[in-house]
């Protein structure tokens, strides 16, 4: 599911070509949805993906609140990025980003 999605971010990165690199930010939305669960996908300026996996029977969370929640991991990221002492590439250790994390997550379930 996920690795489908990923080739699906891939069309639409291709397919906007000049349109994305005007724009700050790419909410792509819905990407793959299956019986069990819906994929969405957001990229970033940079090109960083970032794909959410969300249980189909979650029908609480609406279009405009999975683009905060990309939103907010997105600045959280960028924060990480901006640290001089972390090295592009390596695992994020950040108690900060993963308490981020965890309180968005609870805030869906």
């Amino acid at each position: 599911t996920v690795h489908t999605s990923l080739d699906v971010v891939d069309e639409k990165i291709s397919a906007m070509g000049k349109a994305l690199v005007d724009q700050r930010e790419l909410y792509l939305g819905l990407l793959y949805p299956t019986e069990d669960y819906k994929v969405y996908g957001y990229v970033t300026n940079s090109k960083v993906k970032f794909v959410m996996v969300v249980d189909s029977s979650n029908t609480a969370l609406r279009d405009n609140e999975i683009r905060s929640m990309f939103r907010k991991l997105h600045n959280s990221y960028t924060d990480i990025m901006c640290n001089p002492f972390y090295n592009p590439g390596d695992r994020i250790h950040s108690r900060a980003f993963d308490n981020m994390v965890n309180s968005m997550m609870m805030q869906v379930c």
